[in-house]
């Protein structure tokens, strides 16, 4: 089953991947010669495509493609995703910085799910400045355990459908060499219907919004943020809703994510993360720290472990192997909690699993990821790494 999953998988990358490209090419074909028209033909087009997709274009001012192919996970079952990612550049001769990236991505299942979003970040001149985004809306036929470990790890649930937008930018100003601080901004709509059981949210609104700004102090010493080979990521974010900015329920959020990556042989690199999210005040439910999905804790359905507080973290090894292929192996551990009295180390849930990896653009890698944890696995489909 993982095999053919994998082999379905590469034939729909490489279908969709060459759509863009050839579509691109459909009028200088049409009006060449016998020769050219051979030359140019479709299996030429797509030989040559694949062959220099990842190879760095300085021609270009923008490097846009288009990815796509089906996934299956625990909590949405089979789908189909596609990415559009593009590099760029606002001072092209200044090449000692990480280029800037967005990614506007897509996702629909079989369940009824589906997802539209975008996410990047902009590099300045001379990185004196850097702009991040992520913004996406979701519908989510979905299903919710209630708070804590002990709700999660229960097989007693209700089903409902879930529709989020979420918008929050970041804006930060460089203070010295890789250490970076300024404010952010976090608007989140969560709409809750067709419970089959409402009393798991014990008396709790059903629909929640959340707005409210931030601060971020960071250091980032990567060398290429969407795949880094080395360097440091820290960064502490405290988030601020307040009742006179119109939310429901005022509370306060800390969190931080430290990343560290290495070489560590040839070919292979060694990453490294620790997360944590802690809620003060009278935190909404839609908004308590979530387990799992794509990113971390992979494997576990996202939500299903829920609570005020969370800690995870995450060790992968990338190797790569031949050409553009490449495979990574992680593992990891999590916790939910209510609060630091809360704590309890026999909670603590782990996560595993193996990946193959494609580099589609230079250093821009397709990733497809089985994740297991306990009693429970996942297939992810996406572009860039986890973290």
């Amino acid at each position: 089953m993982i095999l053919r999953t994998l082999y379905i998988t590469l034939l729909c990358v490489l279908s969709l991947s060459v759509f863009g490209q050839t579509q691109d090419n459909n009028l200088a074909t049409n009006s060449s010669t016998d020769t050219t028209t051979s030359k140019n033909g479709f299996f030429h087009r797509f030989y040559r495509y694949f062959a220099d997709a990842n190879k760095e274009k300085e021609e270009k001012r923008f490097d846009f493609s288009v990815i796509g192919g089906p996934h299956f996970s625990s909590d949405t079952k089979l789908g189909l995703g596609l990415v559009a990612s593009g590099l760029f550049r606002i001072d092209r001769n200044d090449k000692s910085i990480s280029p800037s990236n967005i990614s506007i991505y897509g996702d629909i299942t079989t369940t009824g799910f589906y997802l539209l979003g975008i996410r990047g970040n902009v590099i300045f001149p001379q990185d004196r400045f850097r702009l991040n985004a992520n913004m996406y809306f979701f519908s989510f036929p979905s299903e919710f355990w209630g708070i804590g470990y002990e709700a999660g790890h229960s097989d007693n649930s209700t089903e409902y459908k879930r529709l989020e937008q979420q918008v929050k930018f970041e804006f930060l100003w460089r203070l010295a060499p890789n250490l970076y601080v300024g404010p952010n901004l976090m608007f989140r709509n969560v709409v809750a219907k067709d419970f089959d059981d409402i009393s798991y949210l014990n008396g709790a609104p059903k629909n929640v919004t959340t707005f409210g700004p931030g601060i971020i102090i960071s250091y980032d010493s990567r060398d290429f943020i969407p795949n880094p080979a080395r360097g440091i990521f820290v960064q502490l974010e405290q988030q601020f809703f307040p009742g006179f900015l119109g939310n429901d329920q005022d509370f306060k959020r800390t969190s931080f994510d430290f990343r560290y990556y290495r070489k560590a042989w040839k070919g292979a690199i060694v990453a490294s993360q620790l997360q944590g999210i802690f809620n003060y005040g009278d935190t909404p439910w839609s908004m308590v720290a979530l387990m799992g999905g794509s990113y971390s804790m992979r494997g576990y359905y996202e939500g299903r472990y829920r609570d005020n507080d969370l800690v995870q973290a995450q060790v992968e090894l990338r190797q790569k192997i031949y050409n553009r292929h490449g495979i990574t192996l992680w593992g990891g551990a999590g916790n939910v909690f209510p609060d630091m009295d809360g704590f309890k180390w026999d909670q603590t849930l782990p996560t595993y699993g193996i990946g193959y990896r494609w580099e589609f653009k230079n250093r821009i890698n397709v990733r497809l990821d089985y994740g297991i944890g306990k009693g429970v696995k996942a297939f992810y489909f996406n572009i860039n790494e986890a973290f």
